[in-house]
């Protein structure tokens, strides 16, 4: 079965590799011969050595999960981890889009069977623990000093990684016109960078929630050494269950989480949460609008091992999302995927100079190369514009329409 499975996969790269720029080549087990098998031209220029055969056949069958599993079981390794994934991107386009096609037209039957079993609070509350509360000493060592876990935004050549995520929350502060008489509600807290940002810089009162515990016991200890008490509220509140009415809503990276079949209820919320000048800024890691329909319903890599539960949205649906629910209206778009990859590059960078400190909490060699793989992937699909991240503001008819200015 391994040497049949590593027979169709070799035909298969040097199929693609035919219509796509760049040179995989193949070594170890289950490779004909004695000599490398190269496959396609150009760059990137990256070698697999497989160790075990098994790697062919869960890769076969299995996908981007299968590729996932045999490299964390330690069956192959490779000198560029992001290359190799960058060229299954590019070598998988076609087949991609025929399946997008097929998606579109007849996903709505299955799409229709699935919209009215959507999970529950306390399915969200374990598919968010089940990353987020992994470790706060593993997620202090991978990210700086603002704790923030989402696209920064790298102005110039040679920007810190903690300046570029201060960069990213003032950008979300101008283009929200935030005014020290604001109440801002933050959906998400994470470790509650954009919360102190906020009400230090701007003197904001922000109210920020997170349903994941291990989150919320560091933004609040973090809003105490500040000695913002007066300023940041922090709750452990369900997005659904929230109260009051805001000037100014923020949710960074949050939406992934939420379930395709959950997307009306959320926009809902976050339009009954604002004033009638109320403003809202929308962060969100996004998938191309022609991919959406088979993307909600396929649980790659990242949905099945990374992030159980979650879905990335399209432009396109959240602006039908948004129309049905609200009154709200999409006043600015401002793509700033290309900065994420820049992003995870300095998170593995982080890590890759931690390792023993890793080690020391716990976590084992799979653990490691989980996520080694994990940051690599993502790394990846920005660089292959597989995905993206936008930073979307959406305004009441009564909000303020000064006109919004972006950083070069």
């Amino acid at each position: 079965m391994s040497r049949t499975s590593a027979s169709l996969l070799l035909n298969l790269a040097r199929r693609a590799g035919r219509q796509r720029p760049g040179t995989l080549r193949f070594e170890g087990s289950g490779v004909p011969g004695r000599s490398p098998v190269v496959t396609g031209s150009g760059d990137p220029d990256v070698t697999i050595v497989v160790h075990d055969p098994r790697a062919w056949s869960a890769t076969l069958r299995g996908g981007s999960t299968g590729l996932a599993e045999s490299y964390i079981a330690g069956w192959w390794d490779t000198d560029d981890l992001t290359a190799v994934v960058r060229l299954a991107f590019r070598r998988t386009t076609v087949p991609r889009q025929f399946l997008d096609t097929t998606a579109r037209r007849t996903g709505g039957l299955l799409a229709g069977i699935q919209r009215f079993r959507p999970p529950s609070k306390h399915r969200d509350r374990e598919n968010v623990a089940a990353h987020y509360d992994l470790s706060n000493d593993f997620f202090a060592l991978m990210l700086d000093p603002t704790m923030a876990y989402s696209c920064a935004y790298f102005a110039a050549d040679g920007t810190s990684l903690e300046e570029a995520q201060v960069a990213k929350f003032e950008m979300i502060a101008d283009k929200l016109q935030l005014r020290a008489e604001d109440h801002v509600i933050e959906i998400g807290s994470g470790w509650g960078g954009f919360a102190l940002h906020a009400a230090e810089r701007h003197g904001c009162r922000v109210t920020t929630t997170t349903i994941s515990e291990a989150q919320r016991a560091v933004v609040e200890k973090r809003v105490a050494q500040h000695g913002l008490a007066d300023r940041v509220t922090v709750l452990g509140a369900d997005y659904r269950d929230l109260e009051g009415r805001y000037d100014a809503l923020v949710s960074i990276e949050m939406i992934e989480a939420v379930d395709w079949r959950r997307h009306d209820e959320f926009f809902a919320t976050c339009a009954r949460l604002l004033t009638a000048r109320g403003r809202m800024a929308l962060q969100a890691i996004t998938i191309a609008d022609a991919s959406y329909e088979r993307a909600k319903l396929h649980d790659d890599f990242i949905r099945s091992m990374v992030f159980p539960g979650g879905c990335l949205p399209s432009v396109s649906a959240i602006a039908s999302s948004v129309a049905r629910t609200s009154d709200l209206r999409i006043v600015d778009l401002q793509d700033i995927g290309p900065h994420y990859a820049e992003t995870l590059r300095h998170w593995r960078i982080n890590l890759e100079g931690q390792r023993s400190a890793v080690e020391r909490l716990g976590f084992d060699e799979r653990f490691w190369r989980f996520w080694t793989l994990y940051l690599c992937y993502c790394e990846a699909a920005f660089m292959e514009r597989h995905v993206s991240d936008v930073q979307l503001v959406l305004a009441r008819p009564g909000a303020p329409t000064q006109r919004i200015g972006h950083q070069a």
